[in-house]
Formats: structure tokens, sequence, C-alpha cells
């Protein structure tokens, strides 16, 4: 049965609509240089609508590094990349003073974060002091500098990848960093035919270092974010369905699989993105589906495991699959 909501205004249905025509606009743009990874840009699409910040995870050659270049480049916004080495400093992300001998006085030169997208690749090869101001930044959405605080863009976003694999000269993420990334993406092998596509357009001479000779183009612009972000907040949710939300996050808390469980603010982030993913589907109001779908990206990242459940195997995943078949879902 259809919930009852109040009659949606035709405004507002057609802000969802454009909302919708982003999705496919950009999904568009970016497959033309990504195969089989759409359900990847949705969620980042997710994420940049909803205001909150993308942690992708995958192995090695996966197109992780690439998703975020193919997103950003369909948008005319401001972006930039930073390689994360053990030996970058919070300088090298938020910016410097520097004396100017001519004019004998210090003039501030920002650094990369002061874009509208950032790419962090492989963040978690940073210290902790470089990621602690990378931290501030994205809580915040404002940097400190001599004293001084500076606002980032209005759409700042935060695209960061990290190796679940290799271990050798990497900082692990602390919980408190994690817990501020709205989503952290699994990117996995695509399916065969999607494989054998990536195979033959490498074949015919497709260059993923070089984007602009595969034509892609902005077809996005900040304004547009941040239109339909004003659209999503109408996006409506049922009493039921608020309910179920806060029942998954509350099983969390008491599962015995889990040591520590999903806080307030991941329940924050699942009502937000699930209101994303309905207005870039065009649909005025949220789903149960729409929120078994984000449980995995907002929440597995949140949860510590209790040590029992490591010995035994089991990852967040497996954990989070079982607290959904425990808990009803509304009709």
């Amino acid at each position: 049965m259809m919930p009852a909501f109040p009659e949606t205004s035709a405004g507002t249905l057609d802000a969802l609509g454009r909302a919708r025509q982003i999705r496919e606009a950009v999904r568009g743009e970016v497959n033309k240089v990504v195969v089989g990874q759409d359900e990847v840009i949705d969620l980042v699409l997710v994420g940049l609508l909803a205001g909150g910040h993308v942690l992708l995870e995958g192995v090695p050659g996966v197109a992780k590094t690439l998703i975020c270049r193919a997103v950003a480049r369909s948008m005319s916004a401001e972006f930039k990349r930073i390689q994360f080495t053990p030996d970058l400093m919070p300088a090298d992300i938020l910016g410097t003073s520097i004396f100017d001998l001519k004019t004998q006085t210090f003039s501030l030169t920002k650094g990369p974060i002061f874009a509208d997208l950032v790419l962090a690749d492989e963040v978690n090869r940073a210290p902790a002091k470089t990621q602690a101001a990378l931290l501030e930044a994205m809580s915040e959405r404002s940097v400190s500098l001599e004293g001084t605080r500076h606002a980032l863009p209005e759409i700042f976003t935060v695209f960061a990848t990290q190796n679940p694999v290799e271990s050798e000269g990497t900082y692990p993420l602390p919980e408190a960093q994690l817990d501020r990334f709205l989503l952290k993406i699994e990117v996995g092998y695509p399916q065969a035919e999607a494989e054998d596509e990536v195979l033959l357009r490498v074949h015919k001479g497709f260059d993923g270092h070089n984007l602009e000779s595969q034509g892609l183009r902005a077809v996005l612009r900040p304004e547009d974010v941040l239109a339909a972000r004003a659209a999503m907040q109408a996006v409506q949710i049922e009493p039921a369905v608020l309910q179920y939300l806060r029942k998954l996050i509350t099983a969390t808390r008491e599962s015995p699989r889990v040591r520590l469980g999903a806080g307030p603010r991941a329940g924050v982030h699942l009502l937000l993105a699930a209101k994303a993913m309905a207005a870039l589907a065009g649909r005025p109001f949220v789903t149960p589906d729409d929120l078994r779908k984000l449980t995995g990206p907002v929440l597995r990242h949140r949860l510590l495991l209790a040590p029992e459940a490591e010995i035994d195997g089991v990852d967040a995943g497996e954990v989070l699959a079982e607290i959904e078949r425990s808990v009803e879902v509304p009709r």
C-alpha cells in the first residue's frame, strides 16, 4: 500500500525530475570511461547530493580513482587530487603563509583542500597528524590557518580511496575519521561482459589518463547540486519507515557480534542518504528498499566487531545482513 503522504507540489516534482536527470546525465558521461560500475557511480552521487564524504575501498585496478576523476570532470567545478604518502604534511593539504620579500608581509597560499571536489587518493598512507588535518576540514567544512578560520566551498566533498589488502606503509583510519564518511563503497571486480568491454576499449586505443580525448564533458554545475539538495529536503518519509531506520541502527548496538554499534550520526547519515537516493530516482518518498540498499555503505565502516566474530571470520557485511533479516520491514 502506498504511504499516505501530503500532496507533493508540481514544483517539487519538477525539481525531483531534474535530480533524476542529473543522475542519468552524469552516469552517461562517466560510462564513457568506466564500464560496469553503475551502482558505485550512483552511490557517489548519493554522497554528493546528501552533502557527505565518500570513501571508496577496493583492490588496485578496479577504477576507484578513475570513477572519482570522471565524476568530477562531469561537473564544471574545481577539482583537486591529493596523492597521500607517508611524508605528506598538514601544510601540504591546508596551505601555509609565505613571506613576500617585496611587500614584507605574509600572504596565505591555500592548499588543494580549497576546492569543490577533492580526491584523497590512498588516504590511509598519510600519518595521523595529516589525517587529523583532513578530519577537521571534513567535519567543520572550514580550515583554521594562522588563527583564522577559512570557509570551504559550499559543495565541498571529499572522495577518498584506499586499498583493503596492503598494510605496509599504511596508517589505518581512526574510527573518528571513518565516522565522518557518509558512505564507504566497496568497489569490486566487474562482471565478465564489462571486463570484456574494458579490454576491447583499450585494444581500440582508450587511454584512462587522458579523459579529454574520450569526449567527457561537464553536464553539471555547482548550482545544480545545490538545487538538487534543496529538492531532496522535500522528500518525505513515512513514520513507520523512519522507525524502521531507527530499529536498524539500534539493532547494531544489540547484536552479540558487535562490540561498538552505530551512533546517532549513523542514523542521520542513513536518513540523508536515503532521501538523496529517492531524489535521484525522481521519487518524493523514501522506501524501506532505499534503506536496505544503503545499510551496508552507510554502516559497515562504523561497526567494531566483537572478538568472537573476528575469530570466526565474520565481517561487518555479514553482521548487517543478519540484522536486516531480524528487523521486520514495514508494509
